[in-house]
């Protein structure tokens, strides 16, 4: 494929968004930015949801995990499914009940000013990173794969991914992502599903043969209950559990689409439905990483796994050795670009590109919007109406350079897979917010206000020293991404042993 197609795609895809913005943002104002008027249709929401959970790092990290993983991921997504059933009866009639724009308003009237900037910082904190590390990944392939062969440099790739985002954001904000993430959720699906029909083409499968191939393969395997490894599949399950409670239902970005619905009836509706579908999309996306592995081996492209250097710094066709036939696949996150650029129809490189980019930015840009409003709202006490819209439009342009900065710091430092990096760091910045809230809803106490952020400092300490020496301290037991239950667990004690007197809330 031409290094020019790929961004005429991108052009076209984002003037369509763009058009899009121009008719959901006549009359905007700062209710809109950020709770949508509380006119969201439920299934725009739901539909939508699915898009921004799934996102660019699932798009490829995914598929190329399986090599290393199997099917064993549906662990977690088993846990994710029961953790959208805690959201919608336990979060949502709170959230609701309370009327709140920003979610981390609740800390403040269940304990006080510090569990509340504490709760909204940490959101910021992980947001940040997690949105840097989805648009990373998005940025790095249309770099190695198109604007690099060009002559343009990395940094000005990054620079154009998040400014097409600031451009169809900036003016009505959830109102417009609401209705972005509805078209690029339908983008990302038919890549997967049509990517999934042109390999199983090449390979002459039918939807049996499919079926019958994924499952007599190797990759295939879903449980594991071997207790040590980390992908056990009580640590998977506990996991998605926490995840889901954790990035979904503390998390401003996700809740502030449900909190757009009209009512709770239809805000819980929207959970149940796109919980449903995620497992079916999840499903699809490991199938289509069985089919790459069984399409490079059917072709004689032998994959290993090494000591994960950085391959998209290279020249995708150097990652084939030409003398032996090996793709070193160290960083699996290149498997799927790899073989779509190099090996399958041009077809499938144009799918491949539109799922990406769906995918990347239907939860980067609902990120961006929700970083802006977790600041206005929480640290500069912005209310819904119209007052100072210009310096919530500096916000937004504030925190568009800051992911730029991050995503290029990232790129300097990182040497594994993305899914896991991002798991692995939520576990550390979402654990102080699994705490508090749970602190807050299971107990009647208040917290002893002046320790709250020490507290939530020394829970991310003791929990990165124990999945440090995790092996040498459990005899062999590796802490994985339950790390996020022990990080709210440290904090909940903490928060229990500086607890005062009880409230009536």
């Amino acid at each position: 494929m031409s290094p020019w197609v790929l961004p005429l795609i991108v052009i076209a895809y984002f003037s369509v968004l763009i058009f899009i913005s121009f008719l959901t943002s006549r009359g905007a104002d700062n209710a809109t930015f950020f709770v949508g008027n509380r006119k969201s249709p439920w299934f725009l929401v739901a539909f939508g949801m699915i898009g921004a959970s799934i996102s660019g790092v699932t798009f490829i990290s995914i598929p190329g995990e399986v090599g290393n993983s199997m099917f064993s991921y549906m662990q977690v997504v088993f846990g994710y499914f029961a953790g959208y059933l805690v959201i919608a009866n336990v979060l949502l009639p709170l959230y609701y009940r309370m009327n709140l724009s920003s979610i981390y308003v609740y800390l403040e009237k269940r304990f006080g000013w510090h569990s509340y900037k504490t709760g909204a910082f940490y959101f910021l904190l992980s947001r940040v990173i997690g949105a840097a590390f989805r648009l990373y990944l998005v940025a790095m392939v249309i770099d190695a794969f198109a604007l690099s062969r060009l002559g343009i440099p990395f940094w000005i790739t990054v620079c154009i991914t998040i400014s097409l985002i600031y451009l169809y954001s900036f003016k009505a904000g959830i109102r417009t992502i609401v209705y972005t993430d509805t078209l690029q959720t339908t983008f990302l699906l038919l890549g997967v599903v049509l990517s999934i029909v042109m390999i199983s083409r090449e390979l002459g499968f039918s939807f049996t043969d499919i079926c019958s191939n994924i499952s007599e393969s190797r990759y295939s395997k879903l449980f594991i209950w071997d207790w040590r490894p980390g992908n056990n599949f009580f640590k998977h399950f506990l996991s998605g559990v926490f995840i889901c409670i954790t990035m979904t239902g503390l998390d401003q970005d996700m809740m502030q689409k449900n909190l757009s619905c009209r009512n709770i009836q239809e805000a819980k509706k929207n959970m149940y439905w796109m919980s449903s579908l995620l497992i079916v999309v999840n499903i699809l996306f490991l199938s289509l990483g069985a089919l790459l592995y069984i399409y490079s081996n059917t072709k004689g492209i032998i994959i290993e796994h090494f000591a994960q250097p950085d391959l998209f710094k290279k020249c995708p066709i150097e990652l084939l050795n030409p003398l032996t036939g090996i793709f070193s696949c160290e960083k699996t996150d290149a498997l799927f670009p790899f073989l779509v650029f190099n090996y399958l129809p041009p077809l499938v490189s144009i799918v491949f590109v539109i799922g990406l980019v769906a995918a990347a930015y239907s939860s980067a840009d609902s990120a961006l919007t929700a970083l802006t409003t977790s600041f206005c709202v929480d640290f500069l006490n912005f209310k819904e109406d119209n007052q100072r819209m210009g310096i919530r439009k500096l916000v937004h342009v504030g925190f568009s350079v800051l992911l730029i900065i991050v995503i290029l710091t990232f790129s300097a430092i990182t040497n594994q897979s993305v899914i896991n990096s991002l798991f692995t760091i939520a576990g550390y910045t979402y654990g102080p917010l699994l705490g508090l809230f749970s602190f807050g809803i299971l107990t009647k106490y208040k917290t002893g206000e002046k320790w709250v952020p020490a507290i939530t400092v020394a829970a991310i300490i003791l929990s990165y020293l124990t999945s440090l020496y995790s092996e040498e301290l459990f005899n062999g037991y590796k802490v994985g991404f339950e790390i996020v239950v022990l990080n709210g667990l440290l904090v909940f004690l903490g928060l229990f042993l500086s607890r005062r007197r009880k409230t009536a809330f």
